[in-house]
């Protein structure tokens, strides 16, 4: 009688994972949960229940960062722990909840109509000139990656003509983050970004230390909870970090929710008659695909997971993308469905979601609501202004990137809707 041979573990940095990982990640998830990475020396987990309940555990911290991410940022609220994150916290949550977001909604709204315009404006002039039928367009280079960037700038009452410095420190930033490969070049880039940005932002900082404005900078600098205030070192870290987590997250997931529902016409053309399903579409683009694809924490003690020690100090790449489409959570997991039942959207946005692109727990994405604000004016701008949403001829869209992911590019054909 025989038995089946064991499938063999998925490397996470092959040529096959890299370009489809949704396969192999199910292989994971099936036959080995917790499983020791020997390239990376880390522990890949990559069911929901198990990535889920890391994220609540004591036994995993973020001290990973101190490597990860403090070479390029400085020291973050995402490495703190105890009182001191919870300080940080106290500081930040009054600028991205609540009334303290409602007052940047026009910045946010003004960015968005004046890319979206932007693109139906040269599709319109491409019309008159009879160059083209049709409206075209590359959402992607025309819109996603510029969006949240400028709406940060904005935010923080940095001048407008520097939208382009910031949008080249954001792709430094990004390329490093990727640098798996050890690229010295794209090392180095990086580095004289860190340097570049901290001698831009330290004179403003000071500045606004004793001012009055009532952007988010100004705010910061102001801020007090106890007695105490964020350093200029701690401000400019933060700073450096919006351009990653405000900035990179909400274009790839902007790109993939309007992907998502191109290739899928009857769910577009439901969201396009009923925009209070719009919610629906940006809930399920977070978990079908969320630009997070993997995180990383270490453990604090040994851990005991499906057979397997993982010892204290550990690294573990928790599998968000893995975990959001594990069958033991979701029904039919691979399919984009906006009218799922088993996905929470009233709760999407909050600590208690129940899919974890934005984390779970103490460390819980505090940017969440204004992602959602931003993917909410994308989605409706172009539902407004382009009708009639397809690919071109020829054109289908792809992924790339491993601890995030995305759509480098999104060709689309559209008739623009007249101005009323």
């Amino acid at each position: 009688m025989s038995t089946a041979e064991p499938v063999s573990p998925p490397d996470i940095l092959s040529a096959d994972y890299l370009a489809d990982p949704y396969p192999l990640q199910r292989v994971l998830r099936d036959e080995h949960p917790v499983l020791f990475h020997e390239a990376t020396q880390s522990y890949l987990i990559s069911r929901f229940e198990d990535v889920a309940g890391a994220f609540k555990s004591p036994a995993f911290s973020s001290r990973n960062y101190e490597w990860q991410l403090e070479p390029l940022h400085g020291r973050t609220i995402l490495q703190m722990e105890g009182t001191e994150h919870s300080r940080h916290r106290a500081l930040l949550n009054p600028f991205f909840r609540g009334k303290g977001l409602e007052k940047f909604m026009p910045v946010i709204m003004d960015n968005a109509v004046g890319l979206i315009n932007g693109i139906v404006q040269r599709a319109g002039d491409d019309l008159m000139a009879e160059i083209a039928p049709r409206g075209r367009t590359d959402l992607v280079a025309d819109f996603t990656t510029w969006f949240p960037i400028n709406v940060m700038v904005d935010m923080l009452g940095l001048p407008k003509s520097d939208h382009d410095r910031f949008h080249r420190w954001y792709e430094s930033i990004m390329a490093s983050l990727n640098n798996l490969v050890g690229d010295p070049e794209v090392t180095a880039a990086a580095e004289a970004t860190k340097a570049e940005l901290r001698d831009y932002m330290m004179p403003i900082i000071e500045e606004r230390r004793t001012g009055d404005g009532e952007d988010l900078l100004s705010r910061l600098c102001r801020a007090e909870v106890d007695g105490h205030q964020m350093s200029d070192e701690e401000i400019k870290a933060f700073v450096s970090l919006l351009l990653v987590a405000g900035g990179e997250t909400t274009d790839k997931a902007v790109a993939s929710m309007v992907r998502n529902l191109i290739d899928n016409p009857e769910q577009l053309e439901a969201v396009r008659k009923d925009r209070s399903l719009v919610n629906n579409a940006i809930a399920e683009t977070l978990r079908h695909s969320g630009p997070v694809h993997m995180i990383m924490r270490q453990t604090e003690q040994d851990v005991e997971l499906h057979g397997t020690t993982v010892p204290s100090g550990s690294t573990c790449i928790m599998m968000l993308s893995s975990a959001n489409r594990d069958e033991r959570q979701f029904a039919d997991p691979e399919k984009f469905d906006i009218f799922r039942d088993d996905l929470d959207v009233a709760k999407a946005f909050s600590g208690a979601a129940n899919h974890v692109q934005f984390i779970l727990g103490r460390h819980f994405c505090v940017g969440s609501l204004l992602a959602q604000t931003e993917m909410t004016i994308a989605l409706n701008l172009v539902l407004d202004n382009m009708e009639n949403l397809r690919y071109p001829d020829g054109f289908t869209s792809r992924e790339d990137g491993l601890y995030s992911r995305g759509i480098p590019e999104l060709l689309v054909e559209f008739d623009p809707v007249p101005a009323a």
